[in-house]
Order: structure tokens, then C-alpha cells, then sequence
């Protein structure tokens, strides 16, 4: 899939007039129907199922917040065959309406920028469940899974449930990763999907507990390992191209220690460095072809170089230094390209550089929880998106080497780091004023 781009001078972009901002509109049942139909033909491809639980709660007219977990380009189509006939609004980023603006909005859909604060949002999710009488389909997450794992949700969610006074559904997939993992270039493969929706919290249940205990609870269930699922239930994936871009999750050797060396292709992931290979057999199982497994389960090594991320935080060794191709969203009519820069990573944040001086933009560490990062971003390349709700600068680095998934375990890595230190000075200052 591809993004409309046009190159424009960045002065003139930043002279481009502010978007207005517009509140969601109710999808017709016309726009329900042909989203349901667009989405049988994968469905059919993949057996598609679905579970309900506790879902006779639901009225059929109530609408509700239904949240779901992100795997991959799938998901859309799941929720627009469960959910049918039931009016929904679509809370997606915002690059996804460029050049298709009018029909974005026309399938009930609400644009938000990725890990920005944004007040509108949260102003359009209570029009379309208050006003429109239309559910809320959400991705917490917002940005897909990397390793088949649970990525980290907004510490406000719980907040954000006890605002809407709805009902809190959950939808969960089964196989969706498995089939089409963001790495893989999205070269599909022959796996059953399935779902569960589950009834989760009521408007009395919500009212009554603590906006915590309610995030809490949906993080418990947003709690998943899609390779052991697909491990425990012997799903084969025999696809000649399962670990193809392999490196972009797995960038750190545990051989030899090298980053940026390895290289995903066929079934092999090796490292060009020491030489060291890996298989990835049928069940999601990394097996070395020499030599001891330091990891047989993909997760641990991503977790394992989330763990080697947090020590160079710590030591202040880490440091991201790369040149990059800039785009810039400034509206939806097209992505801006602004032409080349630099982009730095550290413990200070982000610094971007570019447009022959014209373009120089920070952004702190403790301004996200998280980095919009993404593979093989509408083709252009690997993405690193930064920004606030008047500007995204997407940077596709020019160097060789996976760089992008280190720069989203630095983020929330450093971003809990600093959120523990301030957690701590708050409770030293209470200590002090009480003695």
C-alpha cells in the first residue's frame, strides 16, 4: 500500500493554512454493508471465527467502546464482520486519511496522530457515543506489535473509560499476527484466524471502580505472546519466507553483541559479524544451526535486547546518530516531502535537522510513552515518526542497519525510567513535608 507524496519546500509548508478540525460523522448502513462485504474475501481465506462472551449484556442499540489489540492490516476487517450491522466510529491515525479524506470520514472514521495528546480525540469519541449513538472501535495500542507481544497502553485509559460511561468490550485475535507479522514485508501466510469478544465492564462497574483498577484490568487482558500461541497449538508455518526482515526486531546479536549486522532471509537469520545462524523452524521455534540457542523464543531476545537498551540508557551509552529522508504531515491532501536531514537519539530525546537549516525541532523524553515506528512504511522505508498535533515529521533513515525498533525500546524504556524517578520525588517531598 502507498501514500500519496509530493515534494514541497518546507517554508511552504509550514505557510500551508491550519486544518480545520470536523466532528465524526455516523456511518450509513450502506458504508457497514460494503466494509463487511470488502472484508468476506479475507475472512473466507482464513476460516475466519468468532467467540462472544458475556456479549448478550449489549443491546443491540447500546453503544459501547470496543477495544482491540493490533496486529496487522487484518483487524479492520475482523471488527467490520463482528460488529455488523452496528454503527461504529474508528478512532485511526491520521496519515491514513491522506488522499482519501472524504471516504475516510464517510466510514465513521476519527484521525488522530499516534502517541500525541490530543483533547479533540477524546472530544470525538464522546460526540460519537453521546451524540451519534454510534460505538467506539479503539486500538489502544495504536501502533502494531513487533514480536507478537502486548506493547504498552496509555497510562490513560482508565480515565478515558470512566469519561465515556459506556460499556467496555474487548476484541481479541488469534492467528492475525501469525499470518501477516509487521516485519515480514507483509508477505502473508496460510494461517487460521480467529477472535474473541468478550463483555468486559458495564457503565455501573465502571462508575464505581477506581480509574487504576480499570486500566489495570484492561491491561491484564491485553496481556498475549502470539509466537507461544502459536507454539501451544501447533500451528505449522511452513511459508519459505517466514523469517524474512527477521533483523528488524532481532538487531542485536547475543552471539557476538553486534547490532545492525543481522539479516533475515529465507528461514535463516544470520549474523554478518561472527557468522552465527539461526533457524526458524515451522513452529516459531529459533534453532542455531552451530553452537548454543541463546534464544529459542523470539520474545525473550526482544525482551533481552529491551533489558541491553535500558543499561545503555543508564550508562548514557546510547546514541542515535543517522541522516534521513524527512516527510512531513501537515494536512491530508498529501505527505509532504521536505527533502533530507538529521536525526539524533538520547537520554536528551529527539533532535531533528534538515532542510538546509530551515527545519530544527526537539522532543523531550518525557513527551511520550512511546515512538510511532514502523516497517516498510507505505513503502517508503523503515519509519521513525516524531511530532506534535500541528506537525508529524516521518524520517526514513539513509543508513544501513536496523535502527528502529532500538529507537522504540530507548523511548519507553527512558520514559518509565523518568516516570519512576519523578514517582520517587513525589513520594520523597511527602516524606519531608510530613517530618
Amino acid at each position: 500500500m502507498k501514500i500519496k507524496t509530493k515534494d514541497k519546500a518546507f517554508e511552504d509548508v509550514l505557510a500551508l493554512p491550519v486544518r480545520p478540525h470536523k466532528k465524526p460523522l455516523r456511518q450509513s448502513l450502506f458504508w457497514r454493508t460494503l466494509l463487511r462485504f470488502a472484508s468476506a474475501p479475507d475472512l473466507h481465506a482464513t476460516h475466519f471465527s468468532c467467540k462472544r462472551i458475556g456479549m448478550e449484556k449489549l443491546s443491540k442499540k447500546e453503544p459501547a467502546l470496543f477495544l482491540m489489540n493490533h496486529s496487522s492490516f487484518i483487524d479492520l476487517k475482523i471488527a467490520s464482520t463482528i460488529l455488523y450491522p452496528r454503527p461504529f466510529n474508528i478512532v485511526c491515525t491520521t496519515d491514513g486519511f491522506v488522499g482519501k479524506n472524504w471516504l475516510m470520514r464517510s466510514l465513521g472514521c476519527i484521525p488522530t496522530n499516534k502517541f500525541v495528546s490530543d483533547l479533540n480525540l477524546v472530544r470525538d469519541m464522546v460526540y460519537a457515543l453521546k451524540k451519534l449513538n454510534s460505538s467506539v472501535l479503539m486500538y489502544p495500542e495504536a501502533g502494531y506489535t513487533f514480536d507478537g507481544t502486548s506493547t504498552l497502553l496509555p497510562d490513560s485509559l482508565g480515565k478515558c473509560a470512566k469519561l465515556m460511561g459506556v460499556p467496555v468490550v474487548m476484541i481479541r485475535t488469534y492467528g492475525a499476527f501469525a499470518r501477516d507479522p509487521l516485519y515480514n514485508n507483509l508477505q502473508r501466510r496460510h494461517v487460521k484466524v480467529e477472535a474473541e469478544m468478550e463483555y468486559l465492564l458495564s457503565p455501573e462497574q465502571i462508575k464505581e471502580m477506581p480509574a487504576e483498577e480499570i486500566a489495570r484490568l484492561i491491561t491484564e487482558k491485553f496481556t498475549f505472546d502470539n509466537f507461544r500461541w502459536q507454539q501451544e497449538n501447533n500451528v505449522r508455518i511452513d511459508e519459505a519466507f517466514r523469517a524474512d526482515h527477521l533483523n528488524r526486531i532481532l538487531y542485536k546479536c547475543p552471539a557476538c553483541g553486534a547490532e545492525g549486522c543481522l539479516r533475515g532471509k529465507g528461514v535463516t537469520l544470520s549474523c554478518n559479524s561472527c557468522g552465527k545462524e539461526w533457524t526458524l523452524d515451522e513452529y516459531g521455534y529459533l534453532h542455531a544451526t552451530a553452537g548454543e540457542t541463546e534464544f529459542s523464543h523470539i520474545p525473550d531476545w526482544f525482551a533481552w535486547e529491551r533489558e541491553c537498551a535500558r543499561r545503555e540508557i543508564a550508562e548514557n551509552r546510547y546514541h542515535l546518530d543517522v541522516d534521513v529522508e524527512i516527510y512531513v504531515l501537515a494536512d491530508t491532501r498529501c505527505l509532504y516531502h521536505v527533502g533530507e536531514g538529521h536525526l539524533t537519539h538520547s537520554r536528551a530525546g529527539f533532535h531533528l535537522t534538515g532542510c538546509n537549516g530551515k527545519l530544527d525541532y526537539t522532543q523531550g523524553p518525557f513527551s511520550t510513552y512511546t515512538l510511532n515506528a514502523d516497517f516498510n512504511w507505505y513503502e517508503l522505508g523503515d519509519v521513525i515518526s516524531i511530532g506534535n498535533n500541528s506537525m508529524l515529521y516521518y524520517c526514513i533513515p539513509k543508513s544501513t542497519g536496523d535502527c528502529v525498533a532500538k529507537a522504540r525500546l530507548v523511548t519507553e524504556e527512558l520514559y518509565k525510567m523518568l516516570k519512576d524517578d519523578h514517582q520517587r520525588a513525589k513520594e520523597t517531598a511527602k516524606v519531608g513535608k510530613k517530618t
